[in-house]
């Protein structure tokens, strides 16, 4: 347990920091497994409304990285290496789709 009064206040505020930081890797989580779903559902079956849903998923979960990079929750190596893997799973159907 905390001695002095700031080194309660810091172990509080790294709590406080530690539940937001495992709120924004979560959703990041969900959001890359919701994408990568869609994706071999759209690989299996390409029509255009699996497209558009593909996009979406993609949009959000770009947008998710971006703002826990952003909030420093994420380093900014790391969101681009998650985008990348995103990126990387649609380009070979994007290519086969033409």
């Amino acid at each position: 347990m905390a001695n002095t009064k700031s080194a309660l206040k810091r172990a509080k505020i790294a709590e406080r920091n530690r539940l937001r930081n495992k709120t924004y890797k979560s959703a990041v989580k969900t959001l890359m497994k919701k994408y990568f779903s869609v994706v071999e559902t759209y690989a299996t079956n390409p029509t255009p409304e699996l497209k558009q849903e593909v996009e979406v998923r993609l949009s959000e979960a770009y947008s998710k990285i971006d703002k826990a990079v952003k909030c420093g929750i994420l380093h900014a190596n790391t969101g681009a290496r998650k985008k990348s893997r995103l990126a990387h799973r649609l380009k070979p159907l994007a290519q086969t789709a033409q």
